[in-house]
């Protein structure tokens, strides 16, 4: 839901979590089982009405035909980056805290770049490259 609420405002993933909160992820990640039920659409136009989330300029599907002819699904991106927030949790930490965390890193920047190709690298090697802080 975050993915797509991002592209849909046309803001960066970690707009989207800082401006929800702890709190508010929580309460949403509680209802998870409930919300999959739901029109995605509806609910994340739901999310911005409840939550005052603003359009941006950030665009993820601009991208270069030179380099790609397509552009990952929210639902792919949401796979790659639960994977991430899983491999990454830390002692005492909860999932909520976790997202917060991962999408606050620089990496994320070059994994929502998809003239590159980080999106699709394994999981393992994007774990090592979160700890390591780049794809170097």
């Amino acid at each position: 839901m975050v993915e797509r609420i991002a592209r849909q405002l046309k803001q960066p993933n970690k707009y989207v979590v800082n401006t929800l909160g702890k709190r508010v992820l929580q309460e949403k990640l509680s209802l998870a089982d409930v919300l999959h039920c739901e029109n995605p659409d509806a609910v994340a136009y739901d999310w911005i009405e409840a939550y005052g989330l603003q359009p941006g300029e950030y665009d993820v599907s601009k991208v270069d035909p030179q380099y790609t002819d397509h552009i990952p699904t929210a639902l792919q991106m949401g796979k790659v980056y639960s994977r991430l927030v899983v491999s990454t949790l830390q002692e005492g930490e909860d999932y909520a805290d976790g997202m917060i965390r991962v999408y606050n890193h620089p990496i994320c920047e070059i994994i929502d770049d998809y003239n590159s190709s980080a999106y699709y690298e394994p999981s393992y090697f994007l774990t090592r490259s979160y700890w390591a802080g780049s794809f170097n």
